[in-house]
């Protein structure tokens, strides 16, 4: 018996969820140093083009750049935001990023604690927080 109401009770959750899927992204940024992604994850916070980066250090990039395979050390910025803003937050990181071909890509999140994706999308939809000088 307990196993029906277990199983009534994740369905009925589930049917009360207001988490529409794909309405937020999670981005992937590769980025040189731990300058640049502070300085990127400051910018894309403060002009609301996500709620949360998440720098992820010491990652190991090996790939094809002008016909030479290239190994470097790099860091990831694990971005959360609305898919709305994933073109927006691209063109951001085309203009401010130091590589001439910026990764940006994007994956859409199908589902997840619905109070933290509510606060991804209130949080991207408030006002643009102003600078105080100190842009990291």
């Amino acid at each position: 018996m307990s196993s029906v109401i277990g199983v009534l009770r994740r369905s009925l959750g589930s049917m009360a969820s207001s988490y529409v899927s794909g309405t937020h992204s999670m981005a992937f940024v590769t980025v040189p140093n731990m300058d640049v992604g502070k300085k990127l994850a400051h910018g894309i916070v403060r002009g609301r083009l996500a709620a949360c980066v998440n720098i992820i250090p010491s990652v190991t990039s090996v790939y094809e750049w002008e016909r030479k395979v290239n190994e470097d050390s790099e860091l990831i910025l694990m971005i959360k935001t609305s898919s709305e803003k994933i073109p927006d937050l691209s063109k951001y990181v085309r203009e401010n990023h130091p590589y001439d071909c910026a990764e940006v890509i994007s994956a859409k999140i199908e589902d997840g604690n619905e109070p933290y994706l509510k606060w991804i999308g209130d949080t991207v939809n408030k006002p643009v927080v102003p600078a105080k000088g100190d842009d990291k």
